[in-house]
This record gives structure tokens, sequence and C-alpha cells, in this order.
């Protein structure tokens, strides 16, 4: 009887094990995943970009959509997509395009997963979804029939997000954004030291073919003289040299507050980018031009000497091609289809180029020309370096601004 009875526990367990519900499977955005999602269309899915481990970002160049800013995209709407990147647990690659239309036909022919772009929505062929910053005609997009995708912005996205990337950003983009100590632009002004690493400057600024008192010049502007400087971008040491182009250089990061070390680095840094703009023959004109690279980075400045050509001007002559960098921020010039690489803040390079060049001739002990920044007397016989300009006392003291 006992037995009979266990037969009949056991086949009453067995009965309620098989009438359990089926464990139902999650997606890594959230959503159940059924037996429908394995039998999607081939087309693109969030499935294939969570296994490639990159998202695809179409959009335009511009100081609120996308630019390369020391190295580190910035732009509201890149932001935004990095996040949700983020979100997902994958990388983030940018596509830039000319225009609208190019984003769509990219977008249909799978060349990119999403548009972060305000794009308007009478444009047929594309679902939108997701993020929109300033009114409800427009918003991303994503391709037709990618509702896995779309549903996973429209769950992600709120509007919350777009006051707080906005306030981010301004931070970063201003002073409070570069953590360091404020030092004396000059250490002994009576006994001649600039600083605590004159000998340096000293050993190194050869191999950028530099006088010393420059490079001391653009080392004050990076980092005031403070070896610990650090940036929001990740750029360290008194050079402030950024990690991927310490890396290129050899400099190990645990050594790249190493005052001796990061000298160097940026010498050999600032000798390539020399290099670079080989094609500007005077040398007292390439060294502004490399300090502009140094800044706001050689293909950008590359981008406004194309502009100085297209509009007659001379392309190597720093004055006549800064007023072209200053213009990379506006839609009519960093839109040309001369222009390569989009938008720039050049604002931040001129004052940049200038304010060296000022301190410059406050450590030479000259007051500089008006025409082109340097005093042409002291350029006569100018050849392998600046070792045989003779500094004279400055007329007047003048202040200067970081």
């Amino acid at each position: 009887m006992q037995l009979k009875y266990l037969f009949l526990l056991l086949f009453c367990i067995v009965l309620g094990a098989c009438k359990q519900k089926p464990k139902v499977e999650m997606t890594p955005w959230g959503t159940p995943l059924t037996q429908n999602d394995e039998a999607v269309s081939n087309q693109f899915r969030l499935r294939d970009i969570l296994s490639s481990g990159e998202l695809i970002m179409l959009t335009l160049s511009g100081p609120d959509t996308y630019y390369d800013y020391h190295g580190r995209g910035m732009g509201l709407q890149y932001l935004l997509c990095e996040k949700f990147a983020q979100h997902l647990g994958v990388s983030l690659r940018v596509e830039l395009c000319r225009d609208t239309l190019e984003m769509v036909k990219k977008l249909n022919e799978d060349e990119g997963d999403i548009i972060a772009f305000s794009l308007p929505k009478d444009i047929k062929n594309v679902q939108f979804c997701g993020v929109s910053i300033d009114s409800l005609k427009t918003q991303w997009a994503v391709k037709n029939g990618n509702t896995e995708l779309a549903d996973s912005l429209k769950q992600w996205f709120k509007p919350t997000l777009i006051v707080q990337l906005q306030k981010e950003q301004r931070l970063l983009l201003s002073n409070r954004g570069v953590v360091r100590k404020v030092y004396s632009p000059m250490l002994n002004r009576a006994g001649g030291v600039i600083s605590h690493y004159d000998a340096y400057f000293q050993r190194y600024a050869p191999i950028a073919r530099f006088d010393w008192r420059l490079l001391a010049a653009q080392c004050y502007q990076e980092s005031t003289f403070d070896p610990n400087a650090r940036s929001w971008a990740g750029a360290s040491g008194l050079m402030q040299i950024m990690p991927k182009t310490a890396k290129h250089l050899g400099l190990e990061m645990e050594d790249i507050f190493n005052p001796e070390l990061n000298i160097a680095a940026a010498a050999k840094y600032l000798s390539e980018l020399g290099a670079h703009f080989n094609d500007v023959k005077s040398p007292q004109e390439r060294m502004s031009f490399t300090l502009a690279g140094y800044n706001g980075g050689s293909f950008h400045i590359r981008d406004a000497m194309a502009l100085a050509r297209k509009y007659g001007r001379n392309p190597y002559s720093w004055n006549e091609v800064q007023e072209f960098v200053l213009r990379l921020s506006t839609p009519a010039y960093y839109n040309d289809p001369v222009v390569k690489h989009g938008y720039m803040r050049g604002q931040e390079t001129v004052n940049y180029v200038n304010r060296i060049l000022d301190r410059w001739a406050q450590y030479r002990g000259v007051v500089r020309s008006k025409d082109n920044g340097f005093p042409s007397d002291h350029f006569k016989g100018f050849g392998g370096g600046f070792d045989n300009m003779s500094p004279s006392r400055a007329k007047h003291r003048n202040r200067f601004k970081i």
C-alpha cells in the first residue's frame, strides 16, 4: 500500500513539473526573447550590434552634433549616443556625412545603425525613435523595420539626459575641466630663471627645433608648470600629453607625470608636427603652424590652409590661415567641400598660439611686432635654430592671460 502511494506521489510531482511555465529568456536591453525573435529577418538588428560590439552613429559635423576636441568626441548628439552605446555595452564609431540625404542613404544600405541628428520627420524610409532635442518635428532615426533598436532607444531615452549632458559639456569646455596648480610664469625674473624645468627645456628644445624659451612658454600655457596637471580629456603632465599620443611616442602611462620624460615626448611630437608642415618653408611661420597643430590637430589646420588657398590667400602664412581657423566654427566654412574634418573650436587654437608667442616674447625680453608676431631683426640669418638670437630688454611690462 505504501509503495502504491509513493508511486502516486512521484507521478504528481512529474506532472506538476511538466505544467510549469517555461523560463523566459531576457535580452540584454530588458525585453523577453521569444521564438518569433529568432525568426527576425536577415537585416542587421540589435543583437548583431551587441555581437559585433560596435554601434555606428551617422551624423553631421557641427558644435551640437559631433566634433573632435583634443582627441575626444564632443557635441550633444555625440554625447547622447555615447551614453546609449554605454547602456548597450558596446563601443561607438562615428561616420560623418555631408548632408541628411547621405545619412539616410547610408542607413538604408546598412553602413550605419542610427542617425544621431535632429532629422525632420517628413523624411521617408526611416523609423523615427528616441532622442528629440528641440522640437516634436525632428528626431533620431533607425532603419525601417529595426524595431528592436527603436524600442531600446525609446525605453532608454529620458529628456532629463539632455539637460544633464549639456551641463557636463559646459563644465568640460571650461577651465574647470583641468585640474592643476597655477605657478608663476617666471620663477626668478632677476636671475633669468623661468621654471624648475629650464634644464629640460634647454636639453630637448633642439629636437623640436624650438628656442628653449618658446618650449617653456608652451609648457606654461599647457599646465602652468604643474607636472601633475590633468585634463578631463586625459591630457597629462607638464605638456598635457594625451594617452593615445603618449602610446604613439613610446611614453608609458606610469611615466607620463615624470617632468623630463613628458617634456622629451612633447619635443618629439613637436618635431613630428614640424615635419608634417614641412611645406611651410619659413621656419618662423612653421613654428606657429606646429603650435596650432599641437593644440587643434594638424588635420584641422590643414583644412584651414585649404580654405585659405581656395579664397586666394596665402596658405603658408599663419596670419592669413588663422582667419580660416576661426571660420571653421561657421557652417558655411566647416561644411565647405575642401574641408575634410569639419567643425573646430578655432578661437581656442588662435588664442593658444598668440598667448604662447606673447609669453615667449616676454621670456626673451623683446616686444612682438604687429605684423606677424616676430621681431624681424632677430630672424636675420635664421637657419638651424634660435641660438643666434640675442634678447633685448622690453620697453613695456605686459600682463598675460592663461
